[in-house]
């Protein structure tokens, strides 16, 4: 993703409610656990009775496959307690055509989204089953999840602000590169490249640990946030049983930012084998990375 002088100066960060309300209703449909939050719980998987639910579900690839670009807005310049409903009404002003096409290029879909592609009620009934999906197993905990996701967004801004723009795209996750002129994303065996105008940068909760990415002339990158792995407080014991000893180890040790080096004399480890944890605890969203002058620094996620 090559980013010219002029996107780079249009770089944002936001949070996309309605990428959390996909992942959640994804968890469900496909009967997973989250890695984090657990069981998406009885209310979400009553909110599938509802037909125009079920219509949004079957637009839902697998984990790993894309989702539709008109259920998935970048994010849009508005107050944080208008995102949700602005995202609705982008939603919700799709073309038929365009909503055509985009079912028309789906690996895999339902004769029941078909139907209503046909009957050109696709698009209006996939945003009443967005709110009603997002009413009875979203709006509850909203308030929490955003405030996490902006706790995230707030560090992010803190590596803009100290250490600069391309330090915070070097950052956001050990699948994101910033060569100085491209972001690199490791997504698959494919390669495309792509010049975007603007970019939207946005951590994700719900489908973490997975990065998303949407190539268009408004791309947008949805990285795992960080800090949502281990609570603060959380039990040492349980958390040992989680991530190994070692690794817990290192993670109570990151209060304060430290290098490879010190980390391994202070526990007695070479500095490769610090080196290969810290990499799992960063990609896991647990750990951030930051680059002072020649040190590389580890700490734990939400703590600054």
């Amino acid at each position: 993703m090559h980013l010219d002088s002029a996107a780079l100066a249009r770089v944002r960060l936001a949070v996309s409610p309605v990428c959390e309300a996909l992942a959640w209703l994804q968890v469900t449909v496909y009967g997973r656990t989250h890695p984090i939050f657990g069981d998406p719980g009885a209310a979400a998987r009553f909110a599938l009775k509802d037909r125009d639910v079920r219509l949004v579900a079957g637009t839902l690839p697998t984990p790993t496959g894309n989702l539709l670009d008109l259920l998935t807005p970048t994010p849009p310049s508005a107050a944080p307690e208008r995102l949700w409903e602005t995202q609705l009404e982008q939603v919700a002003a799709t073309a038929p055509e365009q909503a055509a096409a985009q079912v028309a290029a789906m690996s895999r879909t339902t004769p029941e989204v078909l139907d209503a592609v046909e009957s050109g009620t696709f698009v209006a009934r996939v945003t009443s089953g967005l709110v009603r999906f997002w009413s009875a197993a979203m709006a509850d905990s909203w308030s929490g999840l955003r405030e996490r996701l902006h706790a995230d967004l707030s560090a992010k801004a803190q590596v803009m602000a100290t250490s600069g723009l391309g330090s915070m795209l070097g950052s956001l996750n050990s699948r994101l590169d910033w060569d100085g002129a491209a972001l690199r994303i490791q997504k698959s065996d494919m390669e495309v490249e792509t010049h975007p105008a603007n970019l939207v940068l946005v951590p994700s909760a719900l489908s973490w640990p997975v990065c998303l990415v949407q190539l268009a002339d408004d791309a947008a990158v949805y990285f795992p946030a960080n800090g949502l792995g281990v609570p603060r407080g959380g039990d040492p014991a349980a958390v040992a049983r989680l991530l190994g000893p070692t690794r817990a180890a290192l993670l109570r040790d990151l209060e304060v930012p430290r290098t490879t080096t010190e980390l391994g004399r202070r526990h007695g480890l070479a500095v490769g084998t610090v080196s290969y944890h810290l990499s799992v605890l960063h990609d896991n969203g647990l750990v951030t990375r930051t680059r002072d002058k020649r040190a590389v620094l580890y700490q734990r996620a939400g703590h600054s």
